[in-house]
């Protein structure tokens, strides 16, 4: 039993980071936006930019550009899925999860689901920055801040 559910959660893993590295939903920078910032990890040449227009004290979108590797770029666009909605403490909290799912493999909370792909990094340490590179620029983005590394 455990085996299938290891099993299935791989070829989520595989399937999700694929499909979003390819074809990312909100990879475009805004042409309207309130906060911005870059990420950088200089470990493995990974970078992004991410745009983000408030309304209110909320997030109502993110977009972004990458270059590197499909982890780094899936999860970039998972992230701006995620963060549409949460004001900015909420999207910081949701992003300390994100990097302890990566860590661990293992995290708690309905609004961990959609980021769920992302725990089959755990398997592969050295991809935790590549997982987490783009939740590090929103939050440097949110706090004025122009410029973000994976560290």
């Amino acid at each position: 039993m455990t085996e299938t559910i290891q099993n299935d959660l791989a070829d989520l893993y595989e399937r999700t980071i694929m499909e979003r590295s390819r074809k990312p939903r909100h990879g475009t920078r805004l042409a309207c936006f309130d906060v911005s910032a870059r990420g950088d990890n200089p470990m493995c040449g990974d970078r992004v930019e991410v745009w983000v227009r408030r309304d209110g004290g909320r997030i109502a979108e993110v977009g972004f550009e990458a270059r590197g590797c499909a982890i780094s770029i899936a999860a970039a666009d998972l992230m701006a899925d995620a963060a549409v909605g949460l004001d900015a403490a909420q999207a910081r909290s949701l992003g300390e999860r994100v990097a302890s799912l990566a860590r661990t493999g293992a995290g708690e909370g309905e609004d961990l689901d959609p980021l769920r792909p992302l725990a089959g990094v755990h398997s592969f340490p050295s991809r935790v920055k590549c997982a987490t590179l783009a939740w590090h620029a929103l939050r440097a983005a949110l706090e004025g801040k122009g410029e973000a590394t994976s560290e």
